[in-house]
């Protein structure tokens, strides 16, 4: 009994857990093991290349001289990089927003677009959308670039089709080479590529959402619109967020479709990317030290991307009504 006469009750003591051979097992290979495999293959190269970054290795002789933020300085003087990093921005914002919208505008009319009637279903021959969306999805990217850099050549197919509909401007125009069109026929490249693959991952997770719920919002008299703002997107919000960091993160690297459709960076640099430039720097010039700056500073701003992908999400209400967050 304390001072003032109430009952004061001991915390109970934590009982120290018995290290038995299934715990320690247990532990060491779900999560030492993983641990481990981090470490090494994570932490460690990345703890390597901002090392590099800080000297002067020109990456085919062991020698390296330590040189401080001498990199970092040259690489944000520099004109090239800085317009290979402004063109990485734009990926980061353009590619995730129209790719996500286009399949989940596709996967909301396959699963919940159909009659406004009856059991709710998708539009008549879904499966086949579904289908011919995702077939692009199955080709390598090096092989859709090379495909579209053939479409996009002054003699080539969309010309031909455009000079066929009467808009006799397009004829002979290049799209990779013209400063106006280039970076956006290539992000159309891009999003034609994945909206495939994204809508089927929004299938799937509008369909986890029960039947129960769309039929009892239709019976309040909302229409598709209404159902897919207050419905479909605040249930799948964390879906959306998930896939917004993975295409971003695409985005900001891209070098697989911009060694094929720009691989000199496009006209006055318009289609240059960080990655291709690091390539360039490191394998060309044989400066890898400066390479390794531009690898450290495409990881910081991927870091950033994703940490204000979560940020908007939890500011937006993500927390609290996205379901399970």
């Amino acid at each position: 009994m304390g001072p003032s006469g109430s009952l004061i009750q001991k915390a109970p003591r934590r009982r120290r857990r018995k290290l038995t051979f299934d715990y320690v097992s247990f532990m060491a290979v779900f999560l030492g093991l993983p641990l481990a495999i981090f470490l090494i293959f994570v932490i460690s190269p990345f703890a390597q290349a901002v090392y590099y970054s800080l000297t002067d290795w020109t990456g085919f002789s062991p020698e390296m001289n330590f040189i401080g933020i001498d990199n970092y300085v040259k690489l944000f003087q520099n004109s090239t990089f800085i317009t290979s990093m402004g063109n990485n921005i734009l990926l980061a914002i353009i590619v995730p927003l129209v790719t996500l919208s286009i399949a989940l505008l596709f996967a909301t009319l396959i699963t919940v677009g159909g009659p406004s009637h009856g059991q709710v279903r998708g539009l008549g021959a879904s499966s086949f959308y579904r289908v011919v969306s995702f077939f692009p999805y199955v080709i390598p990217a090096i092989v859709i670039g090379i495909l579209w850099a053939q479409i996009y050549t002054p003699s080539g197919l969309l010309n031909g089709i455009l000079t066929s509909l009467g808009i006799d401007s397009a004829e002979g125009f290049a799209w990779l080479g013209d400063e106006r069109t280039a970076i956006w026929a290539t992000i159309f490249v891009i999003v034609w590529g994945f909206v495939g693959f994204y809508m089927v991952l929004f299938i799937a997770a509008i369909k986890g959402i029960p039947a129960e719920t769309f039929e009892a919002v239709r019976i309040d008299g909302a229409g598709r619109f209404r159902t897919a703002i207050s419905i479909t997107i605040p249930l799948i919000r964390d879906n959306i967020q998930t896939a917004y960091i993975y295409v971003g993160i695409m985005a900001l690297d891209a070098f697989v479709y911009m060694a094929a459709l720009n691989p000199f960076g496009g006209p006055s640099n318009t289609t240059l990317v960080m990655s291709q430039y690091l390539f360039r720097t490191a394998f060309t010039k044989g400066q890898f030290g400066q390479a390794s700056a531009m690898g450290v500073v495409l990881a910081v701003i991927t870091l950033l991307f994703a940490a204000a992908v979560f940020t908007v999400n939890r500011l937006t209400g993500g927390k609290d009504d996205g379901g399970r967050s």
